[in-house]
């Protein structure tokens, strides 16, 4: 797979991940600075995550994941789903 077309993908996934972090949070009625706060963060890393422009490493992913009530498992099926959604023709 060609170098750039590695980059779309990694951005890709960022976008799908903060979308989906986002929605998650939003549908909860928690606001960004909640959430941030429960899951251990900064409300500066948790803004760049939902806009896609951080790359969280796993430990930030769970504590944003059990801040929602979610497993691992959950919220990497959830990003799959906004990813499929966000690629249908």
């Amino acid at each position: 797979m060609p170098y750039a077309t590695l980059l779309d993908v990694a951005r890709s996934t960022s976008l799908a991940v903060g979308a989906t972090v986002r929605e998650l949070r939003e549908a909860r009625g928690v606001s960004r600075e909640v959430l941030a706060v429960n899951a251990g963060l900064g409300t500066g890393t948790l803004a760049r995550l939902e806009l896609g422009r951080s790359d969280p490493p796993w430990s930030t992913l769970r504590a944003v994941a059990t801040a929602l009530q979610i497993t691992m498992s959950e919220l990497a099926s959830a990003v799959e789903t906004h990813e499929a959604a966000s690629t249908a023709p």
